[in-house]
């Protein structure tokens, strides 16, 4: 077995706590971008809670106008108000107010956690470098470290990924609550023409979930699943990853006509990475080859890595590829043989920096 190697840096400590840890409300995800926001706006570190409000709520008022469902138990005050809002049953000033003694209570203390276990009501397995430090005992507020001014000011394009990626991760999220799966979202679809992921209701009208850059990116560690290169999804960046299907587009007439002996579909969320420009379709990119056995092992080292960290598309992935680890390599296995048989001429890129998963 090959395993993930830890990388700690600002934004790998970043995404532990948007990508894993079992999410009960979606407070953490609008805290998340409320603090993106602040960082690039204010220059104090001493944010009140007041001041926080507004951000924080705002975001969770923007999720209820497409997804009514924001936590998985019943009733919230917090929540509540932002629905008066919406529908202007309250003012802002009344918003602001009742965030603010509402919002906080348990997003706080928790979003620094990444492994949601808990031992006598208290968490641990937090992560060692915070964003935040909690002061509402003191100054009524938190206060922002270095390393959230370095992440989001310093270091370019990392505030497009990072919102990309968290609003991506939220999308998924709500979208198994609101479709009340405990397996959540059982079969996630691609769309290679505008490169979302979608999924259908009972009734087959089909829902668009996230991007699937944004949904993806983050496990990859902002980087080319080939040759490491950095990449980025921010629209206007020049470095913009490319959705590329591991196993080519090309082979989907021919998997559609292969009987019972075909690979599940190459549209499948398995088969999908980010790729640079130049793995993908530069000079000497992949176009319809196959890539090398060891890529195929990189693949099944991700797609484990997505079941085991159990994000949103884990069922996808289980329903796709198979019910244990052994299943899952012998399909990967299946789905090689029948594109080499066919495509014939391997690829194998030259690593550009050094391997990050």
């Amino acid at each position: 077995m090959n395993f993930i190697d830890v990388e700690p840096t600002l934004e790998n400590y970043w995404r532990a706590i948007i990508l894993f840890g079992k999410n009960t409300a979606s407070y953490k995800f609008a805290l998340a971008k409320s603090l993106i926001d602040i960082s690039l706006e204010r220059d104090s570190d001493l944010i009140s809670l007041e001041d926080l409000a507004l951000p924080n709520a705002l975001h969770l008022c923007e999720h209820l106008k497409h997804s009514p469902k924001q936590i998985t138990v019943k009733s919230s005050t917090f929540l509540e108000a932002c629905l008066n809002f919406n529908n202007g049953l309250i003012s802002k000033t009344d918003l602001i107010d009742i965030t603010r003694k509402k919002g906080f209570r348990n997003v706080l203390d928790a979003f620094h956690v990444v492994n949601t276990k808990a031992v006598n009501e208290r968490f641990f397995d937090v992560i060692d470098e915070h964003f935040f430090i909690d002061e509402r005992k003191h100054n009524k507020g938190i206060r922002l470290t270095d390393n959230l001014f370095k992440l989001f000011y310093v270091f370019d394009n990392s505030a497009d990924n990072l919102n990309q990626e968290t609003e991506a991760r939220w999308n998924l999220v709500e979208k198994a609550w609101a479709l009340n799966m405990n397996k959540n979202l059982l079969s996630v679809e691609y769309d290679d023409a505008t490169k979302q992921l979608f999924t259908k209701d009972a009734s087959y009208r089909r829902t668009d979930i996230t991007s699937s850059r944004g949904a993806l990116n983050g496990y990859q560690k902002s980087r080319c699943f080939y040759c490491f290169t950095p990449i980025s999804i921010a629209s206007h960046d020049t470095m913009l990853a490319d959705v590329d299907h591991f196993f080519p587009h090309t082979l989907k007439p021919q998997v559609a006509n292969a009987g019972c002996c075909r690979p599940v579909n190459v549209d499948g969320v398995w088969n999908l990475v980010l790729s640079c420009t130049d793995c993908n379709r530069g000079e000497h990119g992949k176009f319809a080859q196959v890539p090398a056995l060891q890529l195929l092992q990189r693949l099944h080292t991700r797609n484990e890595y997505l079941i085991n960290s159990h994000h949103p598309l884990r069922e996808t992935l289980i329903m796709q590829t198979g019910k244990n680890e052994r299943a899952r390599q012998y399909f990967l296995q299946k789905s090689f043989n029948f594109s080499k048989e066919r495509l014939i001429h391997n690829w194998q890129p030259t690593p550009k920096a050094s391997p990050l998963f």
